[in-house]
């Protein structure tokens, strides 16, 4: 829940980044931060299916909060950087959110949306370094009108931050479709809460391109310079993916079901397992119909020393006048 990082633990990641490099905020949102989830589904669901399941409402309670404390506190951030970690808590939330749901669907979205965050939250946070080394700050106050002379800037960080929303076409929204379309099938209500994360992402991430970009350009920001080749080349790419994640996300899905599929079948609470494993089982049709003959004492066949027929199987296990283990041998069956 500290790497995750898991609301009221989450305190660390802001500072993190804020003091990082950029290369360290990349590798810390693109990697180091997926060892929570990765623990999670590893670890804590396989190995302990019943404390997960119980503890499955408080975990994703903590997991909204998550979702919408972290956007809410996002607005409100003066500090780019710091505002794009803040994001990090609410995608985060998301992922937990659809882990702790144990639905196939949701499990799903929660694996791609770890691909996803990293993918988009990692290029975001390229950007906000490269405008750093040009422009020294990181305060959103001192910017605006940036689109004017860094077209290509604009650009990209539009792309990325409709990405990081989860427009769609773009690899977010698949995530995000699926951890929702999973929850809603469970519980509606956390479905509900968790969609209005997705509303309040939209609102500061747009609001914070507005005022980034948009608007009168600053004196000072004049001859604001545009990316180099080589960082254009390293956008494009990353824009690619998230393009290529959006639009064929059948490719990575496809890919992920049969683990899925095991890691729930692993993480079934125990009463569930042994609930399953007790419930009667019915009679096969063809054993209801057979005839039954007890066996004679004397071991000799009873198809040619006939002792009278019982009604059916059925009839005889539920009299008890055979052990339902050996219903089947004694029954005249092809079964």
């Amino acid at each position: 829940a500290i790497k995750v990082p898991l609301f009221p633990l989450h305190t660390w990641l802001p500072d993190a980044h804020v003091e990082a490099p950029t290369a360290g905020s990349v590798i810390l949102a693109g990697v180091l931060l997926k060892m929570g989830t990765y623990g999670l589904l590893r670890f804590c669901l396989p190995l302990f299916p019943d404390a997960a399941h119980a503890l499955a409402p408080a975990i994703i309670a903590l997991a909204i909060v998550g979702i919408i404390y972290g956007s809410l506190v996002a607005m409100v951030q003066p500090d780019l950087k710091k505002l794009i970690a803040y994001s990090s808590v609410a995608h985060l939330g998301f992922v937990v959110l659809g882990i702790f749901s144990f639905s196939t669907i949701a499990v799903q979205g929660a694996v791609y949306q770890m691909l996803n965050h990293g993918v988009s939250t990692g290029a975001l946070f390229l950007l906000v370094g490269m405008m750093y080394d040009r422009l020294h700050t990181r305060n959103i106050a001192e910017m605006g009108g940036l689109a004017t002379p860094a077209p290509v800037l604009a650009s990209l960080f539009l792309i990325t931050t409709l990405s990081s929303i989860g427009l769609p076409l773009l690899n977010n929204f698949v995530g995000e479709f699926l951890i929702l379309l999973g929850v809603l099938q469970e519980r509606t209500l956390y479905a509900v809460l968790g969609a209005s994360g997705i509303v309040l992402s939209a609102g500061y991430m747009l609001w914070m391109y507005q005022r980034v970009f948009l608007g009168e350009v600053r004196a000072e920001h004049a001859h604001f310079p545009d990316l180099g080749l080589r960082e254009k080349a390293i956008l494009l790419a990353s824009v690619a993916v998230m393009l290529f994640m959006g639009v064929a996300s059948p490719y990575f899905l496809d890919r992920m079901n049969p683990a899925t599929a095991e890691l729930l079948d692993r993480s079934r609470s125990r009463e569930i397992r042994v609930e399953q494993q007790t419930t009667p089982q019915p009679v096969p049709e063809a054993l209801r119909r057979t005839p039954l003959r007890k066996t004679p004492a004397d071991g000799s066949d009873p198809v040619s020393n006939p002792l009278p027929v019982f009604n059916n199987c059925e009839a005889a296990l539920t009299r008890n006048e055979i052990p339902p283990d050996k219903l089947a041998k004694t029954c005249h069956s092809t079964i």
